[in-house]
């Protein structure tokens, strides 16, 4: 018996295996997995009403007291500074389709946190993750392959079907947005941007400026380059403000006389050594400035400082000059008129020198622009912004550069689909279809992820204030019987065929949008143990782990030797 006992107390007395650091915090299996879909339901849930044409704004007010107000998916997901581990994943992807397309940002988080939400039933009856992510890559392989053969090309159409196509995508885009009243305008604006600098040239060749003041109808589309008067001395209203067929030289270089180095030091003999040393610094400015006015050119630009005498100098010349340009603007003049920026005043010649065929300085609201148009090596231009509230103008520009990526995107892949939530529905009835051909689980499981498609026209119905049951209703109805195109129509307040209505959508962008998500959801669901190491929780803890207890022990070892 004693024996017994004592064997039962060596066995109780094992030693405990400590693998982590003290304090660590492991959670693992199902518990952990519900854990992370629940952060991301309650991600999805702050963005879940700014789906569609009727969705609401958020006004999000940061630790430095920015006001920002947007229904931008990606914006609001860059803005919330989600801290959970797992829902970095949805902010990742709204990024991704952001940086990808430009629009579908909220869908992708939507669709995302929906898949997750649709197999969180089955997680908890103990469906292992795994079989869940194969049957999502399944269905999402299948919805991509049917979304390819939908997808209607419009390629063989002449210039104006196809920029009548680019438009109506456009406005489709903005009609979510702060703008929708005044899409028309604004899809003119950007199918004309887009065209205007075609597929070779990069985005940064339109440009965007934002004047407040004025309303939104005073916006307006500069074919060329405009930015705001730099900064400007004595001498400046002097000058010529307008050019018929200018040459523009673009320096580098600081046009005025430098202050001397601190603690610089010139040791003279007499007065007369003093003046040489002075005059040799003016002979310096002056000689530059002669160079740059006997090259023939009418516009100086520079990224460095144009001092008073320069100035004043150009204007007795009849010369136009602006020092302290911004870069992306001189990257982009530089580009438009051919000219290259130069570093030197040495050999100004014709092959540097750009042009264009005119230049004026114009009042735009409250502030005055340098516009140059008719540039004719490269093209590019200018959106102009007005509006009331500078956050309005904000969120304006973010609205415009969302349509112009789609419609770029266009372009390049000139397939569209119907909008309003009718290819969602389109792919969950196929999905259905297909699950009742599978055996085993994998049929709930793709039946679940076309289930979860559906939250698009249920979410873009219930912002409109409609009745998302009696909507999906008719519009599962219409799908069975063969209306491929029936969606949501907030106008009239039920459904109709959207393609006929023109809320027309890239494919490019669903394609992306459920790849990502599926992605997103497959890869949360593979997650089956999170460790959290409390020392990388404290500020600059993990730029130091041995630096506890390093003095005392070192201290030791050198006394003991």
């Amino acid at each position: 018996m004693m024996g017994m006992s004592g064997r039962g107390m060596g066995m109780g007395m094992q030693p405990q295996i400590v693998l982590l650091r003290e304090g660590t915090d492991t959670s693992q299996g199902k518990p952990q997995l519900i854990s992370n879909i629940n952060a991301c339901q309650a991600i999805v849930d702050v963005v879940r009403s700014t789906l569609g044409p009727r969705g609401m704004d958020k006004l999000i007010h940061d630790d430095n007291g920015r006001v920002t107000i947007s229904n931008d998916g990606a914006t609001l997901m860059k803005q919330l500074q989600i801290v959970h581990p797992a829902g970095k994943t949805l902010v990742d992807i709204s990024m991704s389709q952001d940086a990808e397309v430009g629009d579908g940002t909220t869908s992708v988080v939507l669709l995302a946190g929906e898949f997750l939400r649709e197999c969180k039933p089955y997680i908890e009856e103990g469906v292992h993750p795994q079989m869940i992510v194969k049957a999502f890559r399944e269905a999402a392989a299948l919805a991509i392959a049917q979304l390819e053969k939908l997808s209607v090309n419009l390629e063989a159409q002449d210039d104006a079907k196809k920029r009548e196509m680019l438009q109506k995508a456009a406005g489709t885009s903005l009609s979510s947005k702060l703008v929708s009243g005044q899409k028309e305008f604004f899809a003119t604006i950007v199918v004309d941007a887009v065209l205007s600098i075609g597929t070779s040239q990069g985005l940064d060749m339109i440009g965007m400026k934002k004047v407040p003041g004025g309303s939104l109808q005073d916006s307006m589309l500069v074919e060329g380059v405009a930015f705001k008067k730099t900064f400007s001395y004595a001498g400046f209203e002097q000058m010529t403000k307008e050019f018929e067929s200018p040459k523009v030289v673009l320096l580098n270089i600081e046009l005025e006389l430098k202050a001397e180095r601190d603690n610089a030091e010139v040791r003279v003999a007499n007065v007369a050594a003093y003046q040489k040393v002075v005059d040799a610094e003016w002979e310096i400015i002056y000689d530059k400035l002669d160079k740059i006015v006997k090259s023939g050119a009418s516009i100086v630009l520079s990224r460095l400082a144009i001092g008073d005498l320069a100035t004043q100098y150009f204007a007795d010349r009849g010369l136009f000059c602006a020092g302290r340009v911004q870069e992306d603007d001189l990257k982009r003049v530089a580009k438009a008129t051919g000219a290259s920026v130069q570093t030197s005043c040495n050999d100004l010649n014709e092959s540097v020198m750009g042009s264009c065929s005119k230049f004026e300085e114009r009042q735009v609201g409250g502030e005055r622009y340098n516009f140059f148009s008719g540039c004719p090596k490269a093209t590019t231009c200018t959106i102009i912004l007005r509006g009331g509230a500078e956050q309005f103008i904000e969120e304006a520009e973010r609205s415009l550069h969302d349509a112009i990526m789609n419609t770029r995107r266009l372009i390049t892949n000139p397939s569209v689909i119907a909008g309003g939530g009718a290819i969602e529905m389109e792919l969950s009835a196929h999905l259905r279809e297909h699950s009742r051909k599978i055996f085993g689980k994998t049929q709930l499981i793709i039946a679940a992820y076309a289930k979860a498609l559906e939250v698009i026209p249920r979410q873009v119905s219930a912002n409109a204030g409609m009745d998302p049951t009696d909507i999906l209703n008719k519009l599962r109805m219409k799908h069975a019987h063969g209306g491929t195109w029936y969606g949501v129509d907030v106008v009239e307040n039920g459904i109709c065929d959207t393609f006929e209505s023109f809320v027309w959508e890239a494919t490019v962008m669903k394609k992306n949008a459920l790849a990502a998500a599926t992605e997103a959801a497959c890869l949360i669901l593979s997650v089956d143990e999170t460790v959290r190491n409390p020392a990388s929780e404290k500020p600059d803890g993990g730029n130091y782990p041995m630096m506890q207890g390093r003095g005392r022990g070192m201290g030791r070892g050198r006394g003991m030797g």
